[in-house]
């Protein structure tokens, strides 16, 4: 009976740090930087985009990720950059992705 129910708390646990994790948000009280304009040249095969970079939190200051390019995941796809919005006093990241 015990290792069913210590089976419960665990799986419970496990659940809600994966939701936690999963709906964790950067928010910043600095204003992120400019975006740095790069030079990507020719795609390295067909079919692929370009991803541009972007300004990431590292928990001190804002730090350049550079952009890529990439495959799309299916026909028809679209990728929406990756950009901070702002929320009063506060900016929130929102990450790229594939729509």
């Amino acid at each position: 009976m015990r290792s069913v129910r210590w089976a419960g708390i665990i799986a419970l646990l496990l659940i809600t740090v994966t939701a936690v994790t999963a709906s964790a948000q950067v928010v910043v009280r600095v204003r992120p930087p400019a975006a740095i304009v790069e030079r990507h040249g020719r795609p390295p095969g067909s079919g692929y985009v370009w991803v541009p970079g972007y300004h990431r939190w590292d928990g001190n200051a804002y730090a350049w990720v550079p952009g890529k390019w990439d495959l799309p995941p299916r026909a028809h796809s679209r990728w929406v950059p990756s950009r901070w919005v702002r929320h009063g006093n506060t900016w929130e990241f929102r990450e790229g992705h594939w729509r």
